[in-house]
């Protein structure tokens, strides 16, 4: 357990100090679980009123809301952002092993100097590892994979051939990297589909996080690719050839068609839905379960579907959603 004082946080961390310095924190807490020796954070001020009641040894607050402070805390122009960096500090970060007996190396990869390699993991021919590449167990790197220094792969994670991994990237349980694009054409003569083989491979850049049972497809005529910094929750879907730009985030389920272009420090939502083939600029933000069927040139906030209600209430709308085109047409034709 990490021992240190609200004083020695700010110094580190270059925030303000507010009242007594020399409070002991040795955790990190939500605003209504904290303890005496805990730091929290108050986000907003719509959650002021839970302050008198929190029990936590102090509090990060913003500037706009710091006069409300009556015990010791820290004062951050971004509270959320002072959160992660001080939550580095308390940190339990997965213990690596060095390379396992049962690990499975094949005597052509290459494997710089720290590789740290969990039980029955398979480096297959022609793979590079560098500097201080942790993989944990039931990892499968295929031929002529290439990881980059630092990145940490966790278990049963599977990168396909040809699949190219930058630094300090983390690709958490069960991602599958580098499968074959969903590609087929109907073949009249034989009565079925022919696959049409997926021949490119996946380029990750560099300090880019995959959640749990993420899949990246290979591409058909260019590479898919992940560009630095991106964030991808568990469970999204990005299909063969799309080009991701770099710092964008995707929430988790959202599933993308292939040969999609998303462009740089986009938010996609959870449960968003895109098309094939579209191009989206830079700076978009796409809500939650949304469905995307068209290109976006401008730069903004993008949502579809409908709100939440009843469900009587919905079956009754459903039934003017489907006339709409009707009553569209019959209104131009009086106003004309």
């Amino acid at each position: 357990m990490l021992a240190t004082t609200l004083a020695e946080i700010g110094e580190q961390f270059g925030l303000t100090v507010v009242g007594d310095g020399r409070v002991r924190i040795t955790g990190i807490a939500a605003l209504d679980e904290a303890g005496p020796e805990d730091i929290t954070f108050l986000f907003s001020a719509k959650y002021l009123s839970r302050l008198p009641t929190c029990q936590a040894g102090a509090v990060v607050v913003s500037p706009k809301i710091a006069t409300a402070l009556t015990r010791p805390g820290l004062i951050a122009e971004q509270p959320r952002l002072a959160w992660a960096r001080i939550a580095t500090l308390f940190d339990i970060s997965e213990a690596w092993p060095d390379i396992h007996p049962t690990a499975q190396i094949d005597e052509t990869a290459e494997l710089a100097f720290g590789v740290s390699i969990g039980p029955n993991s398979v480096v297959r021919a022609g793979a590079v590892l560098g500097l201080d590449v942790a993989l944990g167990s039931g990892v499968v790197v295929g031929e002529n994979v290439h990881i980059g220094d630092g990145s940490q792969i966790h278990s049963n994670v599977v990168l396909y051939h040809q699949v190219q991994i930058g630094s300090h990237c983390i690709i958490h349980a069960n991602a599958v990297i580098g499968a074959d694009g969903f590609g087929f054409e109907f073949d009249p003569a034989a009565g079925g589909l022919v696959k049409i083989p997926q021949v490119y491979g996946v380029r990750i850049g560099d300090k880019v996080e995959l959640g749990a049972g993420t899949t990246i497809d290979r591409g058909a005529l260019t590479d898919t690719e992940v560009g630095d910094g991106v964030k991808i929750d568990n469970q999204v879907q990005i299909g063969h050839g799309t080009k991701i730009g770099a710092h964008t985030v995707i929430s988790g389920t959202t599933a993308i068609a292939g040969s999609t272009r998303i462009g740089r420090y986009c938010m996609i939502g959870g449960a968003v839905g895109i098309i094939d083939n579209l191009t989206i600029c830079d700076r978009v933000e796409i809500t939650a379960m949304s469905l995307v069927t068209q290109s976006i040139s401008d730069p903004g906030r993008y949502s579809s579907g409908t709100g939440l209600m009843p469900s009587r209430q919905w079956k009754r709308n459903v039934v003017i959603f489907k006339k709409l085109d009707d009553l569209y047409k019959r209104l131009r034709k009086i106003e004309s």
